[in-house]
């Protein structure tokens, strides 16, 4: 009988893409994190990487099963996302499961595992490596909101310009992606 060349490691590295739905160019972020954190980890991650700022309801899905928070006032079948390690979820390479975020906009997310990679500890988790775009302002009305959003701040002379860059109150470039600036958050 032949043994095993190698003990099967108790962790891996995980390198996600998550994707915001329903944008066009596609908002996106890849990055690292360890396959043993939890789904309320996950969300934590992709909350820092995509710019949202925590203050709506989520939820993961995968093959109809919801993960999230569990409210005792509003039983439901959503398990709790803090018991269950994304590599019991995301079991293998190319493995998709949905994100939403704000179910009042209706922020859909594919979040896709891209590749299982061996773990390594001087790697410092979680790390973003890439990204494209800024995501949208929070409370913007969705991904339809978000377009008019942008006719109005790419147009001095849309009725809703003035009113909007009030709003917002400071300046917006839907181009704008700071890598630096996502790490900093993901390791203070």
């Amino acid at each position: 009988m032949a043994k095993p060349s190698a003990a099967k490691s108790l962790r891996s590295i995980y390198q996600l893409k998550v994707t915001l739905n329903h944008i066009r160019p596609p908002v996106w972020r890849r990055f690292l994190i360890a396959s043993t954190d939890t789904l309320a980890d996950l969300h934590l991650v992709v909350q820092i990487v995509m710019g949202w700022t925590d203050s709506h309801l989520h939820e993961f899905v995968k093959d109809g099963e919801r993960y999230g928070i569990p409210d005792e006032d509003f039983p439901s079948d959503v398990h709790d996302e803090s018991k269950f390690r994304i590599e019991q979820v995301l079991k293998q390479e190319k493995a998709k499961m949905r994100y939403t975020y704000d179910f009042g906009d209706g922020w859909d997310h594919d979040v896709v595992l891209e590749k299982i990679l061996p773990f390594e500890t001087q790697t410092k988790l979680p790390t973003c490596l890439k990204g494209s775009r800024a995501c949208p302002p929070e409370d913007i009305g969705g991904p339809p909101g978000y377009e008019m959003f942008l006719e109005a701040i790419a147009d001095p002379d849309h009725p809703e310009h003035a009113d909007i860059l009030e709003w917002l109150g400071e300046p917006f470039d839907p181009e704008q992606f700071d890598l630096a600036e996502v790490n900093d958050l993901l390791h203070n």
